[in-house]
């Protein structure tokens, strides 16, 4: 049986607005349901950048900047790594400037507050340091110690020690023979901090980024904030993850103490790169 050709119109009509409703309704369904994923997808992004983790990987790029108009400091970035080469020269008065041809002008006695403070034969000479370490600086999977000699460079250019002198032996007796800024030269004439560079913290100030280990990560001042940092408040590397001016986002970073292990505990945190003098 045939419908009238008006009612067939208001059917067919019928079946085109459910058919309509029918696709928004799915429609509206659809972008409901990736509403709701979308903020669990944001929160899990948050949280991989906020976290340290094993895989974390930074960029110190921003930062090498410190290094420039240094006299004594070039660098260079060659994928991966950025070189560092040194002539390890202070730029910063020292008693162990006497009779060098640096004599004149930064030779000065020692003005420091150590009532045993005795100078040691060496003094200070050029050296030719070069460190190669990640730009891209991560977590290590095993650990590495700390060489003797250098284990990072200072953002005036002077090498860092870690906490032991000749045969891996303790500070004490060693640590009256640093400067009026806390340092002095090895044998070979190779100048270098062991504990805080306080030439540089008193220039830049007690929270400030003073350079780098040979694994990447910065070296902080012997302050955070307001609050003074021991080695109590650090993991067994002497360092911790946070916020930083230079890092905001955060990041594994060191901390000069005024207590042993001083710059580094017994091994680096990161992989290290090398090495050569």
């Amino acid at each position: 049986m045939k419908l009238p050709v008006q009612r067939f119109k208001k059917l067919k009509s019928s079946i085109f607005i459910a058919c309509l409703f029918c696709v928004i309704s799915c429609s509206t369904n659809a972008q409901s349901d990736d509403n709701i994923e979308d903020p669990i997808e944001e929160e899990e992004i948050i949280e991989e950048e906020t976290e340290e983790t094993t895989d974390a990987k930074y960029d110190i790029s921003s930062i090498l900047a410190i290094y420039d108009n240094l006299s004594s400091v070039s660098y260079s970035i060659s994928g991966t790594t950025v070189t560092f080469t040194t002539s390890n020269l202070p730029n910063h008065k020292s008693p162990y400037y006497k009779d060098t041809e640096w004599h004149d002008d930064l030779y000065e006695d020692y003005t420091g507050s150590n009532s045993s403070f005795r100078l040691n034969p060496n003094r200070i000479d050029e050296q030719d340091i070069t460190l190669s370490i990640p730009l891209h600086p991560k977590k290590a999977t095993s650990l590495t110690q700390t060489p003797m000699g250098p284990i990072g460079i200072s953002r005036n250019g002077v090498v860092f020690f870690n906490q032991y002198a000749a045969g891996r032996a303790d500070l004490d007796g060693e640590i009256n023979s640093f400067d009026q800024f806390l340092g002095h030269p090895t044998g070979t004439s190779m100048y270098h901090y062991h504990i805080e560079p306080t030439f540089l913290t008193d220039t830049f100030g007690e929270d400030a980024l003073l350079g780098l280990l040979s694994d990447g990560f910065p070296v902080y001042g012997p302050k955070e904030g307001n609050e003074t940092i021991t080695s109590s408040d650090l993991d067994e590397y002497h360092g911790h993850f946070g916020a930083t001016k230079e890092f905001p986002k955060g990041i594994y970073h060191y901390h000069v103490t005024a207590d042993a292990p001083y710059i580094n505990g017994d091994g680096f945190y990161g992989t290290p790169g090398t090495v050569a003098r």
